[in-house]
């Protein structure tokens, strides 16, 4: 599937960093796009209304003084993710700031994206909604989003549970719109294999952590570079939804990560015992993809991409050694 307009000619990987809660800020976004990956950040990074609109303005203005510095190599779009979740205070009013400002593209979570779809369609905005299994993918596909976020097992945060390779063919039977792939993607020739596999654009976030633009703690930064996929474990018990966190950080608030494993709540009461609150998601207990193995440095986003542009240019060749696959669609020269 062709990569959409809004991407064509300003990308130097088929590329989105996914928006993480705490890490993705202006500066990781500015840096992305800059570099030529379509950044993204949660709308409730930025801790009120007033707050995203000041951001919004900025990471619009930014763009354009680039964009007209550097017309031989425009900056990637940018996005902003909405929580949809009916407990979130700020679905509304969020909503209207990103329509105010007409931001490129929007991706949705956790609920119906119908009327996100709508209003951002308004403007000719694009929507892309994020899925774990076939069933939510097929409810988004009738809401006219524009693209799919399938996240797969391994990826940080609240990834889902199905390979990638089940996954990407069971929802390519029934949709040919643009798909985006989510689950340990941590290198230009894992972006490649998601490309192969059917993927339009790969959808990456924890190695974009371990980057000096983050704006994740440090220590969060050193403990992706040192440990690896088992050092990963996948609870609903700080969040309510099942997501990927870091063992050591687990530990490191006081709650024995083993104890975890396998089931539903962890046993929740014994846990928090003796602790003076539940350790918060994200904030004191880390999140992190199963890819992590593959992180050894933290660089700049400009060197990591350039980096990832070099690895995923020797994967495709090693393609081309069996088959001569088209070229990619859509990434900037």
């Amino acid at each position: 599937m062709p990569i959409p307009d809004l991407f064509r000619g300003r990308l130097a990987l088929p590329l989105i960093g996914s928006p993480m809660f705490l890490a993705s800020g202006q500066e990781l976004v500015l840096a992305q796009c800059k570099a030529g990956v379509a950044g993204s950040f949660p709308t409730l990074n930025a801790r009120t209304p007033e707050l995203l609109d000041q951001w919004l303005t900025h990471i619009t203005a930014d763009l354009a003084a680039w964009d007209r510095a550097h017309p031989e190599r425009p900056a990637a779009p940018y996005g902003a993710n909405l929580i949809l979740h009916k407990s979130n205070p700020r679905r509304d009013p969020d909503l209207e700031c990103v329509v105010r400002h007409r931001v490129p593209f929007v991706i949705t979570s956790v609920g119906r994206p119908d009327a996100v779809v709508e209003r951002v369609h308004d403007y000719g905005g694009l929507v892309f909604h994020d899925v774990i299994n076939v069933e939510h993918a097929r409810k988004a596909a009738v809401s006219g989003v524009d693209g799919l976020i399938l996240v797969c097992a391994g990826a940080g945060g609240h990834g889902g549970t199905l390979s990638p390779f089940a996954l990407v063919a069971e929802v390519r039977a029934f949709w040919d719109g643009p798909l985006l792939l989510a689950g340990a993607l941590s290198s230009g020739r894992a972006l490649r294999a998601a490309e192969v596999m059917g993927a339009d654009l790969g959808y990456m976030g924890t190695r974009f952590i371990a980057t000096r633009e983050a704006a994740a703690d440090a220590g969060h930064k050193d403990m992706i570079v040192r440990d690896g996929a088992a050092d990963i474990v996948y609870t609903p018990v700080f969040s309510g939804i099942w997501a990927n966190y870091l063992k050591n950080s687990v530990r490191a608030a006081g709650i024995d990560p083993d104890a975890l494993v396998g089931s539903q709540d962890g046993g929740k009461d014994d846990l928090f015992a003796g602790l003076d609150a539940k350790p918060k998601a994200w904030k004191e207990v880390w999140s992190a993809g199963q890819g992590i193995g593959s992180i050894h440095d933290v660089p700049t986003v400009a060197e990591l991409v350039a980096r990832m542009r070099q690895e995923y240019a020797e994967a495709a060749v090693l393609a081309a050694s069996f088959a001569a696959p088209a070229a990619p669609d859509g990434l900037r020269s």
